[in-house]
């Protein structure tokens, strides 16, 4: 008897993709741009879900059904993008009633490896993000989105020739620089919330601080993000929207101005408060002081007196 699995189901390539919506084969191997209403059919079994091995651009209208991403469902409002990297798990819902409307610029990692923006993609944070953190955007910004995409569109269909890929990574390039600067906006113009999210985090950092961190380490960005349930990426690329710092920077900041406090309140010595404060090693705790500071731990408290 044939065993069960639930691993998800791998998709290495863009023309894979296409044969398990049963859809036509793709303009091009390493880049497609689909309509969501052209692709209503499932050939595997999507229970298990999907490991996508290439990147996903989309954006979701007026979806009827949900989508589950990770270990959570999610409804798409009008108007949401969302981006996915190579490995990452997706699932969609069997609903006979599914309806979605939108499109998905689908590419490979190898249409961009030869160029910069093979080493720049990193960058693009979003890509990381969970998907209830999601693009939501303005009229304004979807009629820009659409533009851009209409230029993907017109590429795609044309002949292909010596300049097609140029041009193609070009307008994925441009289309992920827009996104970053509409992102941008969303954090400012969330900012009440946002700045709600700050002050738990250093709440968060507070209370770590208070406790007895020798058993537990320092404190980590996963651990911040998993207490604030927003995903590492997210919490930092918001956190330098607002603060010109990231997650990591944060951390460090709060905890030199613990170690400021011990150093001006008690009379610890300097390998005590290393490990009061989580470090394995005093060296580790003073080479961060010092840079952060220009001082030593030991000048630090020298200069009290």
């Amino acid at each position: 008897m044939k065993k069960t699995t639930n691993s998800p189901h791998i998709i290495n390539s863009i023309s894979e993709w296409h044969r398990c919506f049963d859809m036509p084969k793709p303009q091009h191997p390493l880049i497609s741009l689909i309509k969501h209403e052209d692709a209503t059919t499932i050939n595997v079994d999507h229970a298990k879900g999907f490991v996508i091995n290439f990147y996903i651009i989309s954006i979701k209208k007026s979806f009827k059904g949900k989508m589950r991403y990770g270990k959570n469902y999610y409804d798409f409002d009008e108007g949401t993008m969302g981006f996915i990297s190579p490995g990452q798990v997706m699932n969609v819902d069997d609903d006979e009633t599914r309806d979605c409307l939108g499109w998905s610029l689908m590419f490979h990692p190898d249409m961009i490896r030869h160029y910069p923006l093979g080493k720049t993609i990193k960058n693009f944070g979003f890509f990381s993000y969970d998907v209830n953190e999601a693009l939501h955007l303005s009229d304004k910004e979807d009629a820009m989105i659409e533009s851009l995409i209409k230029n993907v569109e017109q590429e795609y269909y044309s002949s292909i020739d010596h300049y097609s890929q140029d041009v193609m990574v070009a307008h994925v390039e441009l289309l992920l620089n827009y996104a970053n600067r509409f992102y941008n906006r969303q954090f400012i113009t969330r900012k009440p919330a946002n700045s709600d999210l700050l002050a738990k985090m250093d709440e968060l950092l507070t209370a770590y601080f208070s406790s007895d961190t020798t058993q537990i380490g320092l404190p980590t960005v996963q651990y911040l993000s998993n207490q604030l349930h927003v995903s590492a990426s997210y919490l930092s690329d918001l956190l330098r929207a607002l603060t010109g710092q990231n997650t990591q920077q944060h951390i460090h900041n709060k905890l030199i101005e613990k170690a400021k406090d011990i150093l001006s309140t008690t009379s610890l010595s300097v390998s005590e408060i290393a490990y009061r404060l989580g470090f394995e090693y005093p060296q580790s705790f003073n080479k961060l002081f010092k840079s952060k500071t220009d001082l030593s731990p030991l000048e630090y408290r020298n200069s009290f007196n």
